[in-house]
């Protein structure tokens, strides 16, 4: 199951928005922002249903 959730790269402020597999459980990974180019991480935590994506620059 795919959802999309908007987000603010958390180094230049843009908007992005990401596409998010909710069929993989929790997940932690990075992908660089489509603006800046730097390395995001997301943590996505999941149950199948309910869900929260929270977004970290590479330092915190």
């Amino acid at each position: 199951m795919l959802e999309t959730e908007r987000y603010f790269c958390p180094y230049c402020g843009e908007p992005a928005e990401a596409v998010l597999d909710l069929s993989g459980g929790d997940q932690d990974y990075i992908e660089d922002c489509p603006v800046c180019c730097r390395p995001i991480q997301f943590v996505l935590h999941t149950d199948g249903s309910q869900w929260s994506l929270d977004v970290y620059s590479e330092n915190e």
